[in-house]
């Protein structure tokens, strides 16, 4: 490590140190101006009667303010319900719209002024950190010491970052209002693009994407001669900043629905809820190509696309999801399990969730016809069960926490519906395949170590065995880490794709199974 890349790791710890401490600076004072700008027409009475109490009380941090903010506004719900009163109690929770309402302090002033010394430190320090990797040194995959590192091995330093990024999006999910400072200092970013307040999504929407940007810089380092890396990265850098960060806020600043074109049901598990399906609806002919552009990706583009590419052309080159493996999740990759019972857990897990999410949006659809005859108010349980357990814990505390735990594409191996039905669709009807020759194979097992979703590929390449399995995203780096070119991504035609006759690597001789 040369003095640049010890100063990129200086700045980074002191950017991580910033952006830890932030969210505890600063003071809250709410009023009753406040209250009412802040909360529907519906509940500002009741409002106003249950903060009173609060009204000109400074606060000196937001623990302290959201305790209290908690206490009156739980004592006057549970009141209500005890009574019975249920058309009096006020289920929207306005603990993050009003703590961040109430804000006073440094962060509030001078929003920018935090935003780099957190965030942009951050960057910088990696910047510094990756920019040297590898200079002067050959082209080809360098995963020198990988097994020894802290970080990545699952050492110390690797749990504690997973135990960080658990922490944070468990924070981030379900409790927003103690980000509110982090939340702020992204306001002015958020006006400039959509010309509204910043929330606590657009935060993470700026960080996820930061965080494939730099992260992508390291890839084009480290796999430095590698075209179909380069390319790969490439463009999961690009749609990520154009068509899942940009491009949404720029359609709510022109008073249309925010809508990510890339993102596909049953991934995108909302696209059919009541409200998706309305305000597309009534934002006029764009709003009508969101729906029908999203049900034609659904119906023709997923199968057309996977039968000529394979899953590669999204899971590798388009998702959000597998961009950030690809790119933060890349040091991790090896942690994979490759045994046996975790392909048998993967197996039914992934398609378990799969059916959840056919099934729900299925129930979804027959009930908006039925004008909510069939399920009533029970469609909000059901979104809000799936929401919890599959789009917050699975997608997020346990597809991005776990990377120094498990690797880096958790919740697409065990997860991810859309990965599920690419990956159908990739078994039983496509053109795509990895060919191997046998003949070559020398085992290293640098292919099967590598493999980011758990498969055995050497088993494969010592059989001269074409590998055709529904988890394989494509991402090539089996085909990159081999030293004698085994291994090559193809797109043939069908026959001959699965071959029942490989070739057998013995030690007296090399005989073909009849």
């Amino acid at each position: 490590m040369n003095i640049l890349q010890k100063i990129g790791v200086l700045l980074t710890l002191i950017g991580l140190l910033f952006f830890t401490i932030i969210p505890f600076l600063g003071s809250y004072k709410l009023d009753e101006e406040t209250t009412i700008k802040n909360t529907k027409e519906i509940h500002t009475e009741a409002m106003v009667e249950v903060l009173q109490p609060m009204f000109g009380k400074l606060y000196t941090s937001n623990l302290s303010f959201i305790s209290s903010f908690k206490d009156h506004f739980n004592s006057y719900n549970e009141e209500l319900k005890a009574n019975q009163e249920w058309d009096k109690v006020i289920w929207d929770d306005y603990t993050f719209t009003l703590t961040k309402a109430a804000s006073m302090g440094p962060v509030n002033d001078s929003p920018l002024l935090y935003l780099m010394a957190s965030i942009g430190l951050t960057v910088i320090g990696g910047l510094f950190y990756i920019l040297p990797l590898y200079r002067g040194k050959p082209s080809g995959i360098k995963n020198d010491g990988i097994f020894f590192s802290s970080m990545m091995a699952r050492g110390w330093l690797g749990m504690l970052t997973g135990s960080y990024l658990i922490l944070f999006y468990i924070i981030l999910y379900w409790f927003p209002e103690y980000l509110t400072n982090l939340v702020l200092m992204v306001d002015p970013l958020s006006q400039a693009l959509s010309g509204g307040p910043a929330s606590q999504w657009f935060l993470y929407g700026f960080i996820y994407s930061l965080a494939i940007v730099v992260m992508g810089l390291r890839m084009f380092r480290k796999y430095k001669g590698n075209k179909y890396q380069m390319i790969r990265t490439s463009s999961v850098m690009f749609f990520q900043l154009s068509f899942a960060f940009l491009l949404p806020e720029i359609l709510v600043l022109l008073n249309k629905p925010w809508h990510d074109f890339k993102n596909i049901w049953p991934l995108d598990y909302s696209f059919f809820y009541e409200y998706r399906i309305e305000g597309m609806l009534n934002s006029g002919a764009l709003g009508m190509f969101m729906l029908i552009f999203g049900i034609l990706l659904i119906v023709i583009g997923v199968p057309l696309f996977t039968y000529l590419y394979g899953k590669r052309w999204y899971c590798s080159w388009v998702c959000g999801c597998g961009g950030l493996a690809e790119t933060l999740g890349d040091p991790y990759r090896q942690l994979s399990d490759k045994s046996l019972k975790s392909w048998q857990i993967e197996r039914y897990l992934i398609h378990g969730v799969l059916v959840f999410a056919v099934v729900m949006t299925a129930l979804t659809i027959v009930n908006y016809f039925m004008s909510f005859e069939l399920l009533g108010q029970a469609t909000e349980q059901i979104h809000s069960i799936y929401g919890f357990a599959i789009g917050s814990i699975f997608a997020g505390v346990v597809g991005t926490g776990f990377y120094p735990f498990m690797g880096n594409r958790v919740w697409c191996r065990f997860g991810c519906p859309l990965a599920a039905y690419l990956g159908m669709v990739q078994r039983f009807k496509s053109r795509f395949r990895i060919t191997t020759n046998g003949g070559q194979c020398i085992s290293c097992g640098n292919c099967s170590t590598y493999c980011e979703m758990g498969i055995d590929v050497r088993w494969y390449a010592q059989r001269g065995q074409n590998i055709v399995r529904s988890s394989c995203v494509g991402c090539g780096v089996c085909s990159a880490v081999c030293p004698r070119g085994v291994l090559k991504l193809e797109n043939g035609k069908e026959e001959g794709r699965i071959n029942d006759m490989p070739i057998i690597i013995g030690n007296d001789s090399v005989k073909a199974k009849v």
